[in-house]
């Protein structure tokens, strides 16, 4: 056809406004808004608390006080991720201290059998989990609704109400409180095995979240299950495995809870499932899956962490403490359903 159109069509598109490209930008670096926060925090609570806000001592408690929500937390993300949710985390974390010192300081067993069998029960307390909602395609709310009350009366069964004073673990069973020695860092500050091991176990995650092929089925079988499964991701089987993980997780958060607090009891850390759930979404993880990190989590740990300490050297009341994490979670919530809006 002589004399016609060579050109390839063509569409004029508007150039995205700064709205638009913040709305991008924080879509592709989901770590961004919870350091952007805690930046803000730090700065706000410098201000507010003075000196002794920045004191080593008090930074180095600080992240103390959130190792245990933060082990938790990197538990609760991936199941996140693969957009679940585990109400049973703080469950699965007591029964397994339960275990490891009802055993190793009641029923006289070795230390180091206890211990491992401890670490079975959160294994196979996730095991279960998983096996429900990946084979029997139990909604994950339910799922772990019940088995919380499940490994909760458990807990009550096995412990009988009774708690493990910390001199007879230290006398019996002193391995088991070895998360909680201390390292002096200089300045006052001081740093605990157990901070050591959450930065560890933060690590170990991140490589197999970005620089494996079950971290890719992870955020692939969150972002959209059914795609996945079409592409050959065997999405009940990862389903397993992360809730497997989780459980093993949750194991090693009891260590870490016997040595911050010295003893087992069967009342120990009650609001850890909301704490952990807590850190996931303030960390910028979203609640729908597929998008998240281990990074935001532990800066999301940190921020409530960060924000409890300032308001009490600040002089607030534990009421309004609390009345400033949950505005956060609204917050955070808010910005992550602004922020999908760029993928609908």
């Amino acid at each position: 056809m002589v004399g016609a159109a060579q050109s390839v069509a063509s569409f004029d598109e508007d150039a995205p406004g700064p709205i638009r490209r913040i709305q991008s930008f924080l879509h592709s670096y989901p770590t961004a808004i919870p350091f952007i926060v805690l930046i803000v925090a730090i700065v706000v609570f410098s201000i507010a608390a003075g000196s002794k806000f920045f004191a080593p001592f008090n930074l180095s408690l600080v992240l103390q006080q959130v190792t245990i929500i933060g082990v938790l937390g990197m538990a609760q993300t991936l199941i996140i991720l693969t957009a679940g949710i585990d109400l049973s985390v703080g469950a699965i974390m007591i029964l397994s201290s339960i275990v490891m010192g009802r055993l190793s300081v009641v029923a006289g067993v070795p230390v180091e059998i206890s211990f491992v069998l401890g670490i079975c029960t959160g294994i196979l307390c996730g095991l279960i989990n998983g096996l429900l909602v990946a084979l029997v395609k139990l909604p994950p709310f339910i799922v772990t609704l019940g088995t919380w009350s499940i490994y909760g009366a458990m807990v009550i069964f096995i412990s009988q109400s009774e708690t493990i004073r910390s001199q007879d673990i230290a006398a019996i069973a002193p391995m088991l409180q070895w998360m909680g020695a201390r390292v002096a860092l200089g300045g006052g500050a001081i740093l605990t095995i157990g901070s050591m091991v959450m930065i560890l176990i933060a690590v170990s995650l991140w490589y197999i979240l970005n620089r494996t092929a079950f971290g890719r089925h992870i955020y692939a079988t969150g972002d959209d299950p059914e795609a996945a499964r079409l592409a050959g991701i065997n999405t009940t089987w990862t389903l397993i495995g992360v809730y497997t993980l989780a459980g093993f997780i949750c194991a090693l958060a009891s260590w870490v809870l016997i040595g911050r607090v010295g003893a087992v009891s069967p009342l120990g850390s009650q609001t850890a499932n909301l704490d952990s759930i807590t850190a996931v979404v303030i960390g910028g993880t979203s609640l729908f899956g597929g998008r998240g990190s281990i990074v935001g989590t532990l800066l999301g740990a940190l921020i409530v962490g960060m924000f409890r300490n300032g308001l009490a050297l600040a002089g607030v009341d534990v009421l309004w403490q609390e009345f400033a994490v949950g505005a956060l979670i609204i917050i955070a919530v808010t910005t992550d359903q602004w922020i999908r809006k760029i993928s609908a």
